[in-house]
């Protein structure tokens, strides 16, 4: 007998505890639901607000007219007071299903929702919503640029290398002429410089040169009293080259036409696809020379690396001009100054190749 009341008892608890724990939990639930509706108002207000403030930034542009202006503030207006009208109507009809079951309802057990500047993910635990995992995202949002002057691009740049010799034609140059290469790699910015126009754009960045020579007739370089000069390899040359790395600030004028787009949020001007030419110059300086040497000696393969200045020159500068279609350009470039310094005949580097604007 004791055994049973004291079950009875038990079971009465669980049940009250229960129910308890149920009308709390309904309670908590409204609570959430009418904060909820505050939010939605405060939410919509921002919303008009950032909108108000792009429409008056048209209209010191010049882009829209004050009759435009007011027109275009009203119907923002208008949407976000049925955004406000929509939305409270769905909370009140969620709390109008939780009174009239008493606050227990069907649930999916997940609930994954994202409302205008907040993002909610997190799982219901007997359907009270997760507070903690709610996290605004007003400070994720990047604000849409209405007119994006200034764009940037990943710069690669590959080809045929060489060097303009005092007193001597490109045809004479002891250098091969398939075999001496360039590459370079960098980052350009490109800023419009007139205001309602795209034709003319001012680009600039920071570029690594890599520039290869390599000397025909089993040559290398030597250094000889301060004159870097080629001289004949003892042995039988397999490859023979010598690499001058460098860092330099390209500056360019470019112009070409664009296609213009404009909408109510944006205008963009697109150079995708259209014909483009650069002229300007570069400069900078020298991070380092090294000579790379392959050879045979006694039947062994034998590589040589020598990483020394070869008295090439420290600053760099030069002149350089693209043109192509959209991102693949035609590029020159040539180094005003010396390979070698202090030269008893000077030379100048050149290159020629592709450019990639990725």
């Amino acid at each position: 007998m004791k055994k049973t009341c004291t079950l009875f008892t038990a079971v009465l608890l669980a049940l009250f505890t229960q129910i308890t724990w149920a009308q709390e939990d309904y309670q908590k639930k409204v609570e959430y639901l009418q904060k909820q509706k505050d939010r939605i108002t405060a939410q919509e207000k921002d919303a008009l607000k950032i909108e108000v403030e792009t429409i008056n930034k048209r209209l010191q542009a010049g882009a829209i007219n004050e009759e435009e202006a007011k027109a275009l503030k009203e119907a923002a207006a208008k949407k976000r007071a049925l955004n406000i009208e929509n939305r409270v109507a769905i909370i009140d009809n969620r709390i109008a299903l939780l009174e009239r079951n008493d606050g227990v309802v069907i649930s999916d057990g997940m609930n994954d929702s994202i409302v205008e500047d907040q993002v909610r993910i997190g799982i219901d635990i007997n359907g009270k919503p997760a507070e903690e995992f709610v996290f605004s995202t007003k400070n994720w949002k990047r604000d849409l640029k209405y007119d994006r002057k200034t764009y940037s691009d990943f710069v690669i740049a590959i080809g045929l290398n060489n060097a303009i010799i005092e007193g001597q034609s490109l045809n004479d140059s002891p250098y091969k002429i398939g075999g001496s290469r360039f590459f370079e790699m960098g980052w350009q910015w490109r800023t419009r410089v007139f205001r309602n126009s795209n034709f003319l754009r001012f680009n600039y960045g920071f570029s690594f040169q890599f520039n290869g020579l390599k000397p025909d007739d089993n040559q290398y370089f030597v250094d000889n009293n301060g004159q870097t000069e080629l001289q004949e390899f003892p042995l039988e040359l397999d490859k023979s080259k010598l690499r001058m790395d460098n860092l330099v600030f390209p500056v360019h004028l470019e112009f070409g036409p664009s296609r213009f787009t404009k909408s109510e949020k944006k205008i963009r001007y697109n150079i995708d696809n259209r014909f483009r030419f650069g002229i300007g110059g570069y400069g900078g300086f020298n991070l380092g020379t090294r000579q790379k040497l392959k050879y045979k000696e006694n039947g062994q393969s034998i590589k040589d690396k020598f990483k020394r200045d070869y008295n090439t020159s420290d600053l760099i500068y030069g002149l350089s001009a693209y043109a192509g279609f959209g991102g693949t350009l035609l590029y020159m470039k040539y180094d005003l100054n010396p390979i070698f310094q202090d030269a008893a005949v000077e030379q100048r580097n050149i290159s020629l190749g592709l450019r990639f604007d990725l």
